[in-house]
């Protein structure tokens, strides 16, 4: 009966422990639910971040490509508008050559014709100097290779005439510092 009484107490240990596994095991499960769905949530949020970051991003992206064209719209309205003002400062010498062309030759004298031709020149400088534009023009001025070009030399006695510009073949132009035409000179060297 003892052994009877054993096996009564061992099959019932044995009984109690799938039970008391079952309780462990759902316990378990339960834990790894909450963490599957703290997971779930976990990425959710993060979706959703990624989302709006997105969105961020690309609405940035668009307002660039809008300030670039708008920059872009700007400057050719502004290099227009530049060129539109050149033109303006040129019309009243342009108007004084068209009335040169209209002249009768026979009715007027080379003299005339020249000093007028002289005065379109002064005044089309003028209005030229007035947009931006400078003169270049060097005579006995010191040899700058930056805003003049040799194309002679003549010889000088004098050293301090060395390296000076002697003559200019070719006024050269500078707008607003940038230089357009170097002037073409005669420079002296001491010999």
């Amino acid at each position: 009966m003892r052994d009877a009484q054993l096996t009564d107490e061992i099959v019932d240990e044995a009984e109690e422990i799938p039970a008391a596994s079952d309780s462990m095991g759902d316990a378990a499960g339960e834990d790894e639910q909450s963490t599957a769905t703290e997971i779930d949530d976990r990425v959710g949020e993060l979706e959703r971040e990624i989302t709006l970051e997105r969105d961020k991003y690309l609405r940035l992206a668009a307002e660039f490509d809008n300030y670039r064209k708008r920059i872009m719209k700007e400057r050719a309205e502004a290099e227009s508008r530049g060129q539109a003002d050149l033109i303006r400062h040129l019309l009243d010498p342009m108007d004084d050559i068209a009335r040169f062309a209209h002249v009768d030759p026979e009715g007027t004298d080379a003299a005339t014709v020249v000093e007028g031709v002289e005065m379109v020149e002064r005044k089309l400088e003028k209005s030229l100097r007035a947009a931006g534009l400078e003169v270049v023009n060097p005579v006995d001025e010191t040899f700058d290779p930056a805003f003049h070009e040799a194309v002679a030399t003549e010889p000088t006695d004098d050293p301090a005439l060395d390296h000076t510009v002697s003559r200019v073949y070719q006024v050269g132009y500078a707008f607003k510092g940038q230089m357009l035409r170097p002037a073409r000179v005669v420079v002296r060297q001491t010999q």
